[in-house]
């Protein structure tokens, strides 16, 4: 079930990973900058090839581009929840922050996830403390909530949010 499209935002695409993609995922995750906030624990690039790399068949990984520099800056993922719902998990590079990349990438999985897949609710759930993740998935149409167990998290729904194009 791995999402193997590709999906464009006005400043990101985002490209699915694969095989190929390993060492430069392992060696994101294992720089303590880029995982400050995705479990705060470097990974090993075995972990990092079992997890992220395309996988998990209830996941869809994607490589975050900045279409501009066409370089990699990041990582994005979705999960599937229920029936049409899930989550998004997103890291971007430190090089990459505080540009609007972030929002742009949400949007375009949101778009995706929303539009093509026709999914009505989507939620996040990024560490209290990252503000910055916080005004990013403001910023791409998320509201805040209280989650089953008491914890914050960020949703979006069809027709709540921002419009899906």
């Amino acid at each position: 079930m791995t999402d193997r499209a590709l999906l464009h935002g006005a400043l990101t695409r985002l490209v699915p990973t694969t095989e190929d993609d390993v060492d430069l995922l392992a060696q994101w995750f294992a720089s303590p900058d880029f995982v400050e906030h995705w479990g705060g624990v470097p990974l090993s690039r075995d972990e990092v090839a079992q997890k992220y790399a395309g996988r998990r068949p209830r996941v869809g990984s994607f490589l975050v581009w900045e279409q501009r520099t066409n370089t990699p800056v990041g990582y994005a993922q979705y999960w599937h929840g229920g029936v049409a719902e899930g989550g998004i998990d997103m890291v971007l590079g430190p090089q990459a922050r505080g540009r609007g990349l972030g929002p742009d990438a949400a949007r375009a999985l949101l778009a995706h996830l929303c539009g093509t897949l026709g999914w009505r609710r989507v939620t996040v759930d990024p560490a209290r403390g990252n503000v910055r993740a916080v005004r990013a998935w403001q910023k791409a149409g998320f509201r805040q909530v209280t989650g089953e167990t008491g914890d914050c998290l960020w949703e979006f729904r069809v027709g709540a949010g921002r419009p899906v194009d």
